[in-house]
């Protein structure tokens, strides 16, 4: 029953796999050349991605909510934390390889499929009305995203359909009981401050900016709060 109500999420990390593992197929294989211009213009892409998201958000919530979600962020040392679960992940599967990108691909990936309106609204579709047109779309657009990552970060990029399957597939499961939380100005903001996470990916891809961008990922529960306080 419950895999029936999580169809779509399961299709989403599917495609995520599909496509990472053909990413990592050729990770390694194009010459030094090409490799080091092809993360900084697929960076560049995800740049303007996550500007056109932000810029539907409230200003000041942006910055409430990303200056206090990055302080949590660092108190908690977020990033540590997940840089260290990739790290045992790489040692259990990849045995060990040193200078591997697994953590830092787990983590962006991970934000970059999971962090956004098409996940949230797609998956209330889904839930309550069995339209999964969104969810398809954002499969395939995550499948083609997770090939070019998978093909610069390498095979931390796959786990990251673990967490489609638990967050993405948990909106969809609980949304009966979710639609009247989850509002449309809502999720605007909420993603509105991921989209600022976004393009702190793809300036660490384009720049090598090496933002933490896994330590702010509390700024999204802080823009929940900022929105129910000052604007609704």
């Amino acid at each position: 029953m419950i895999v029936i109500r999580i169809t779509a999420s399961l299709i989403n990390a599917a495609a995520v796999i599909l496509g990472g593992g053909i990413g990592v197929l050729f990770k390694g294989r194009i010459p030094e050349k090409v490799t080091q211009n092809i993360p900084r213009a697929i960076g560049l892409c995800v740049c303007v991605i996550g500007v056109s998201g932000a810029m539907k958000g409230d200003v000041m919530l942006l910055v409430v909510s990303l200056a206090l979600g990055a302080f949590i962020g660092e108190v908690l040392n977020i990033d540590g934390g997940l840089n260290k679960l990739g790290m045992w992940l790489q040692k259990k599967l990849s045995r060990g390889s040193e200078g591997s990108r697994f953590s830092e691909g787990f983590v962006a990936a991970t934000l970059m499929f999971c962090v956004g309106a098409m996940t949230i609204v797609g998956s209330i579709d889904s839930g309550l009305r069995n339209d999964n047109s969104i969810i398809l779309t954002k499969s395939v657009l995550d499948g083609v995203s997770a090939m070019f990552f998978a093909s610069f970060y390498g095979f931390g990029v796959l786990f990251a359909a673990v967490v489609i399957v638990i967050y993405q597939g948990g909106i969809e499961f609980f949304a009966g009981y979710m639609q009247n939380i989850l509002t449309d100005a809502l999720i605007t903001q909420i993603s509105a401050v991921g989209s600022v996470m976004i393009l702190g990916i793809g300036l660490n891809m384009s720049l090598n900016a090496k933002i933490k961008v896994a330590n702010l990922l509390p700024g999204l529960l802080f823009a929940a709060g900022y929105y129910y306080l000052f604007l609704k």
